[in-house]
Parts: structure tokens; C-alpha cells; sequence
């Protein structure tokens, strides 16, 4: 091991450097060291820091005032460290910093790796679970304040949305809040569920229809939605960074600014795969429990994957139905045993909305 090197001494006082010789004893672990007016000095190892700066060793000592050794000399510093690693005194920071380039460039991508996978599947994931830090009372303003400003320049048909939520209170629909249904006169087909429970439905989709069925699978799919906060949990995902760090950081506020910023992309919502399964299974049992027949459910999909020869109805936009949704509901069509029988009144209302 090379023992002794010429470095650069600064006293913590002043910026004069002094050109000094540094020997160090490994049997004692000792730094040497003489000053030009003679005067001996002697670090323990224990007692110094090292800071890497480019090709050069910083060894600094002292605490009141801070004196340090600037070292250049590539084969004394290589032996220190080796014999500093050897004795267990370099910790891992330092073991880090002395690896090669190439050892950095990997280490580099593997945190950028960590990243990029945080921010594309933990985060959202953790802004989604996020939801429980935001009152559902957040859920009735978003919703009320969509519902206010949009249905103000919709036409809106008072006589089949009374009939419309005429057929909802016929049903059990297993709803934690109130749930209110609106029918716009127009032929888009769509329809979308709200936070606060109004749920929008469009001429345009309740004329796909054949049957109350249908409607019934398509109310038991929407109310899922609300039941689940599902709207409230795209948007915490679709703001996911920001929405992350506010939660972190116990901002509610910041977290309703966004969400309030955001509002507008409530009846647009591409709801995830799972969200819409979840609303695909409570949509059937609310159909089973009610005894109707889940068949309206698979028709109703059907249908409306197959009316898209014009363009892609709206429904389809946001609630992706894809042939693998559409089978594992035909599989429990036909292992999941339930008794459906027909609903006249349902039947009766269903009739005058497709008026």
C-alpha cells in the first residue's frame, strides 16, 4: 500500500493552502502529516471524512473548525480505499461513488426504471386508493355542478325521465345515495353516471333497445359506478402525480383544486378493465336479484358493439365493451342459476319511453 502522498492543506481559518507531505500509518490507522512551521499533526481515520470531488480525495477533520487535506494522487487514494473497505469503514454511499461508470449508468437506469414504473402502475394505483381522504360530500358538488351546467343547454324530456325514474323505483338497485335519472332528447348513445348520483341517459341509446331488460342491465351498470365511486377514482388516476404527492403531503385542498379543475371530464371518463367489470357483476346481480333476466345485459352489449357502421356510439367511448367482457357474461348466463320471470309493469313503462 503507497503510505505517503504530497496534498494540500487548508487550516478552516484562511484559503491559504499549504503544500504539505501526508503519510498514513495502517497500523494505527493514522493520518501524518507536518506544517511548515514544524508543527506535527495526526488524524485518526475515524475522526476524517472523505468527499470524492472529480479525481481528487477531500479529507476533512474537525468540528468547530473544519481543517481539510485536498489529495490527488490516484494510487494513494485507491489504497486508502481498498484499506478503508477491508476494515469495514466505507459505508455504502462511498462504495457507490468509487464504482465505475459503467456500474453508474446501470444503477442510473435501474432508478429511472423505478421511476417509470412507479409513475406508470404504483402511483396511480396509490392516487386511486386515495379516494377515502376525499368526503363523498366532494362527490355531490362535482356531480351537482356537472349536472347544473350541462343539462342547461340539453334539451331535457321531463315526461320520460319521469317515466324513466318510475322504472328505477320499481327495481332494487342495492344504491348508497340517492340516485335520480334525467332523459335528454337526443340520438347520441350514451349514457353516464355522475358522483352524486344523477345518472344522464340519452333518447339515442334507449332506442337501441329492445327489450326492459336491457334497461335494467344498463341502470344496474351505471348505478355500480356511482356505488363504487368510480368517477371520483378515474380522475384521482388520470391526475395521479399530482394527486400523489397532495396526499402525501395531507393537501386536500390542492387535491379538490385539481378535481375541481377537472370536472368537465366527468361524462367523458374512460373507466378502467376492472372498474367495468366490477360494474359488469353488480349490474348482473342486480338483474338476478330482481328477476330479470341477465340475458339484457349480454344483448345490450351486443348491440351496441355491433351499431357502430356510422361512427362509434359514445357509450362505447366510454365504456370499452370488449369480446371479453361480453363472454364471461354469457358464461355466467349460463353456470350462475337464477329464475327470471316478466315484469309487466317494467314491461309497461319501457313501452312508453321507447315512444
Amino acid at each position: 500500500m503507497k503510505n505517503k502522498t504530497i496534498g494540500v492543506f487548508y487550516d478552516g481559518n484562511s484559503s491559504v493552502p499549504q503544500p504539505i507531505e501526508l503519510s498514513f500509518d495502517k497500523g494505527t490507522s493514522m493520518f501524518h502529516f507536518e506544517l511548515a512551521n514544524n508543527t506535527a499533526n495526526s488524524w485518526k481515520l475515524e475522526s476524517v471524512s472523505f468527499e470524492k470531488k472529480g479525481m481528487a480525495l477531500n479529507l476533512q477533520h474537525g468540528e468547530e473548525t473544519v481543517q481539510s487535506i485536498m489529495v490527488k494522487d490516484s494510487d494513494f487514494i485507491r489504497d486508502l480505499t481498498v484499506f478503508r473497505k477491508n476494515n469495514g469503514q466505507l459505508d455504502w454511499y462511498h462504495k457507490l461513488l468509487n464504482l465505475g461508470l459503467t456500474s453508474h449508468a446501470f444503477f442510473a437506469f435501474l432508478i429511472m426504471l423505478f421511476i417509470g414504473l412507479s409513475y406508470v402502475y404504483a402511483i396511480p394505483w396509490v392516487a386511486e386508493k386515495s379516494v377515502v381522504l376525499i368526503p363523498e360530500d366532494y362527490d355531490d358538488k362535482l356531480g351537482s355542478n356537472f349536472f347544473q351546467e350541462n343539462m342547461f343547454f340539453s334539451s331535457v324530456d321531463s315526461v320520460k325521465t319521469a317515466a324513466l325514474n318510475a322504472f328505477a323505483k320499481e327495481l332494487k338497485l342495492k344504491n348508497n345515495k340517492p340516485i335520480k335519472f334525467t332523459v335528454v332528447d337526443s340520438d347520441i348513445v350514451n349514457a353516464f353516471a355522475l358522483p352524486d348520483g344523477n345518472i344522464v341517459v340519452y333518447q339515442g341509446i334507449l332506442d337501441e333497445m329492445k327489450s326492459y331488460e336491457e334497461l335494467v342491465a344498463l341502470i344496474g351498470h351505471e348505478v355500480s359506478h356511482v356505488n363504487n365511486r368510480h368517477s371520483m377514482k378515474a380522475i384521482c388516476r388520470s391526475l395521479s402525480g399530482y394527486l400523489f404527492i397532495s396526499a402525501i403531503l395531507g393537501d386536500a385542498n390542492g387535491i379538490m383544486a385539481t378535481i375541481g379543475d377537472n370536472v368537465n371530464s366527468l361524462q367523458s371518463l374512460s373507466f378502467s378493465r376492472e372498474f367495468e367489470h366490477q360494474a359488469d357483476l353488480d349490474g348482473f346481480e342486480i338483474l338476478v336479484s330482481n328477476g330479470v333476466n341477465p340475458q339484457g345485459m349480454s344483448d345490450l352489449f351486443k348491440r351496441l358493439q355491433q351499431d357502430n357502421t356510422i361512427s362509434i356510439p359514445e357509450f362505447l367511448s366510454s365504456h370499452p365493451l370488449t369480446e371479453e367482457r361480453i363472454s364471461y357474461i354469457d358464461k355466467m348466463i349460463k353456470t350462475r342459476s337464477f329464475e327470471a320471470k316478466t315484469n309487466d309493469k317494467l314491461k309497461g313503462i319501457f313501452e312508453k319511453l321507447k315512444k
